[in-house]
């Protein structure tokens, strides 16, 4: 009888922030994006030179956990996140860890997109999300394979997930969400009258 394996899996990490301590209050994570987002005069000549809808703190802070304690909270939250993670991928670290690289603020106003990248200097990227609005756009992950499928047809609207070309998680307001950072996404428009509001990251190898 004919088998057929799934092989080459491409693993998206999914929990709430809570399974590791410490705790995050999200609305308090919030009120701190916010009133950075305000004060960052930098970041908000950045966004307008390069057309950058709404807010990102990408280019413009590096010293997040410095500035608010909830920040440095987070990070800590993370760094078992991430390390959980490293184990089910079965990374053979040696004697360097995966450490933080950078982590950035996103507040995507109504309208606003996020268009489809890669973070090629990482080993695992992330979000956490602050604020959803109901109705508010998703995070769209591709399948890496995609460039290669030049006569490959459409699949079935009912084609498992495994098998679909795009995948579009729908996160809860205070999960994580964690890939392998050569993994394309994108954001796609807000369609929603209020900010999505996220805090992405980066972590690298020693």
């Amino acid at each position: 009888m004919a088998q057929i394996t799934s092989l080459f899996t491409t693993p998206i990490y999914r929990a709430s922030l809570g399974e590791h301590e410490p705790a995050i209050d999200t609305r308090e994570l919030d009120v701190s994006c916010q009133t950075i987002a305000e004060d960052d005069e930098a970041g908000q000549v950045w966004c307008d030179e390069n057309d950058f809808p709404g807010y990102t703190s990408y280019a413009s802070l590096t010293d997040l956990p410095w500035r608010f304690p909830i920040f440095a909270d987070l990070v800590k939250s993370l760094d078992a996140h991430v390390a959980a993670f490293a184990r089910d991928l079965h990374f053979d670290l040696g004697d360097r860890e995966l450490k933080l690289e950078d982590i950035w603020i996103n507040i995507l106003p109504p309208g606003g997109i996020h268009t489809a990248h890669i973070h090629p200097h990482s080993v695992i990227s992330g979000t956490t999300y602050v604020a959803l609005p109901e109705g508010t756009s998703s995070i769209k992950f591709e399948d890496p394979r995609l460039a290669m499928m030049m006569a490959a047809p459409p699949r079935t609207a009912d084609a498992p997930e495994h098998l679909r070309q795009f995948i579009y998680p729908n996160p809860k307001v205070g999960e994580v969400l964690l890939w392998e950072s050569w993994l394309r996404h994108e954001v796609p428009m807000n369609m929603t009258d209020e900010d999505r509001v996220s805090v992405s990251f980066n972590y690298a190898w020693g």
